[in-house]
């Protein structure tokens, strides 16, 4: 019987043996070909365009990306839809209200609800803060349910086939072992106390650049609004301007007409005019591209219609005194990326901390408790069905410690201890470049102040200057050039001014930001 059943696995493995030598290379051919005509779906060279393939699916074909002339190439790429503008949840409607003039409040709201830069500094803080609760669950057991079951038939020829009894041999076993298992790592030497510390940190960090995205926020907006309020008032002095040269048009074109004016007089007024209304024309674009600079920092599409109201007016004060090194160094303790900055070298701390636990041992529980079942039967003998059933439960304790990793363990410490020596530098390097701004946006503020003092005096005396000579012009004894000039005076004086006025806002927000109390919205940062 034995020598029976050799020779059928011999016959049996030959057949195999002889199946894979007729198999195996054609299929390593069919392989090697799948893999090889991967590359059909790259650019065929560094300098032909790519072009998509015409078969998308059943129903939709790409547009051909062939140039229209077919001299030179094409690399335009195929369209998709493209999603639509981001809603509130909480909203069917526009946020809005075409009605509304906004105000610089108004809009820093309109922004925090609608700048996605802020939902995506919020849900960098949720998967920060989920992150704790993650490295915290591994303080906890693990239990988990099982069941494990099979059928197994066997069928073999019988030793005495065609003599006694039948032909084959056949029986059927059948089993399930349902059991609970418990594992639970008691005691790590502190490796996942560290782990949940530098997880609360890099939590901490996340929420507290949550604030910060909102802080950067309101400087944006601030900053923009100013802006354009800068433009709108610059496009009125404009307007002034051409009314003062069409002014002076009329009153030269006045003394041609009584015989007093020269053609050059006329021309050089209609050029005056000209002059003005090219500039209005830059003023209107100005307006233009600070509004669409305006909806970028509330987070609204360029196609949006919004009513902002002006800047109210409020009195600059004297330029302020230097501030002091203790008054710095308060400031910055709150400002927000130094904050987290703090915060990551905290993290990186407890980084080390958990390299180096990993060369401690680690003490684990486990249990398990499961019953099991099972059923042999026979259809070729008259034999009953057998049954088992047996239970089982166990509870062992394991101390597990790596001997040798080939330098793994001593390779992460190296690089959590560089980890945390960068977030130290980069930390130090924040502080340095946090008072460089606090420096210089100090050096703004004052010097627009000064030159909005300096303004306001040209201001006067300019028009001045152009009110005399205007009226000496119209009297016949005044030149042209000098009321050119008086008016272009009076226009700088103007644009000036106001440049500096509203250079001193930005430059008072920009402060209030750079030192970190810029923690609410309102109208106005000037200092007292």
């Amino acid at each position: 019987m034995n020598a029976l059943f050799l020779s059928r696995v011999r016959f049996s493995v030959g057949i195999l043996h002889k199946l894979a030598q007729r198999l195996l290379p054609a299929l390593s051919l069919t392989l090697a070909g799948c893999a090889s005509q991967a590359l059909d779906r790259a650019p065929d060279n560094a300098v032909q365009p790519w072009q998509p393939s015409t078969e998308v699916g059943a129903s939709e074909r790409m547009p051909s990306l062939t140039a229209a002339n077919n001299s030179e190439p094409s690399y335009a790429v195929p369209k998709v839809p493209l999603p639509t503008a981001w809603q509130p949840e909480d909203t069917t409607t526009t946020l809005i209200d075409p009605t509304q003039s906004y105000d610089l409040l108004g809009l820093i709201d309109l922004a925090q609800r609608q700048n996605p830069h802020t939902r995506m500094a919020w849900n960098r803080a949720r998967e920060a803060a989920l992150a704790v609760g993650m490295a915290e669950a591994t303080f906890l057991p693990i239990l988990s349910a099982n069941v494990v079951g099979g059928v197994q038939r066997v069928s073999t020829p019988a030793p005495l086939a065609g003599l006694i009894g039948p032909d084959r041999l056949s029986a059927t076993a059948r089993g399930a072992i349902p059991f609970l298992s418990l594992s639970w790592l008691l005691f790590d030497f502190g490796g996942r106390a560290a782990v949940v510390e530098a997880a609360e940190q890099a939590s901490f960090a996340a929420n507290v650049l949550f604030n910060a995205s909102h802080q950067k926020l309101i400087r944006d907006v601030t900053d923009f609004y100013y802006q354009y309020d800068a433009a709108r008032q610059n496009l009125l002095l404009q307007e002034q301007a051409l009314q003062h040269q069409q002014e002076i048009l009329q009153a030269a074109e006045a003394r041609w007409q009584a015989e007093l004016g020269t053609k050059i007089e006329l021309a050089l007024a209609k050029q005056g005019v000209a002059q003005a209304k090219l500039h209005l024309v830059n003023a209107q674009g100005m307006v233009r591209n600070t509004y669409l600079s305006l909806l970028s920092a509330l987070g609204l599409p360029a196609t949006t219609r919004l009513q902002v109201a002006d800047a109210p007016p409020v009195p600059l004060p004297a330029p302020a005194e230097a501030l002091t090194e203790q008054r710095i160094h308060e400031a910055l303790s709150g400002r927000a990326d130094l904050v987290a900055a703090y915060a990551a070298v905290k993290a990186a701390d407890a980084g080390v901390q958990a390299a180096e636990a990993q060369f401690y041992p680690k003490v684990y529980l486990g249990a398990a408790m499961g019953k099991h079942h099972s059923r042999f039967s026979t259809s070729s003998l008259p034999l009953p069905e057998l049954q088992h059933q047996s239970a089982a439960t166990g509870v062992m304790i394991g101390v597990h410690l790596p001997l040798f990793d080939g330098g793994l363990r001593r390779a992460a410490v190296q690089q959590a201890e560089l980890k945390r020596t960068q977030s130290q530098d980069t930390l130090q390097q924040l502080h340095y470049d946090a008072l460089r701004e606090v420096v210089a946006a100090e050096t703004v503020l004052n010097s627009a102040l000064e030159a909005y003092q300096a303004a306001s005096e040209l201001v006067v005396t300019a028009d001045t200057a152009y009110q005399g000579a205007y009226e000496a012009f119209k009297q016949g004894v005044g030149t042209i050039t000098v009321v050119h000039e008086t008016a272009n005076g009076v226009l700088v004086a103007q644009r000036a001014q106001s440049d500096s006025y509203h250079a001193a806002r930005v430059a008072a927000a920009n402060l209030a930001f750079v030192m970190g109390d810029m923690t609410r919205a309102q109208t106005n940062w000037l200092p007292n």
